[in-house]
This record gives structure tokens, C-alpha cells and sequence, in this order.
């Protein structure tokens, strides 16, 4: 498990995944060409879950399920 300091929303926060899902976090923003901290600032206005680690998780998980769904 690693922890990361973020900024998002002008304000700094730490995040604690383990490495696979730092690694697909990573590989979302880069397949939609924006920083890493932009998207978990996306995925922290949009959650429903007072935790932003399992908010994420969940994040990368719907990500996954998606790209299966379409056959990739």
C-alpha cells in the first residue's frame, strides 16, 4: 500500500492505494490525456462515499467493468 499526497481542490490530501491500483489510476488519466491529480479531483466531486481511497477504488473498478463490457 502506498500513500500519495495529492492536491484537489486547492487543498492537499493524502491517498492511500496499493500499487495495482495506482497503476490503473495512472493509466485512466493517461488514456484520457489529463493529470493524475485532475481525475481524482473528478472522482472526488462525484463520489457518494465519505472515503476518497474507496472512492477511487470503486472509480477503477466501474472503469474496468466498462472496457470488459465493450469487449477490451
Amino acid at each position: 500500500m502506498k500513500k500519495r499526497s495529492v492536491v484537489i481542490a486547492g487543498h492537499r490530501t493524502s491517498v492511500s492505494l496499493e500499487d495495482p491500483f495506482w497503476a490503473e489510476l495512472k493509466a485512466m488519466a493517461a488514456a484520457r490525456d489529463m493529470p493524475l491529480a485532475a481525475l481524482i479531483e473528478e472522482i472526488d466531486a462525484g463520489r457518494e462515499t465519505d472515503n476518497l481511497s474507496s472512492a477511487l477504488r470503486i472509480a477503477i473498478l466501474e472503469c474496468l467493468r466498462r472496457r470488459l463490457a465493450e469487449g477490451g
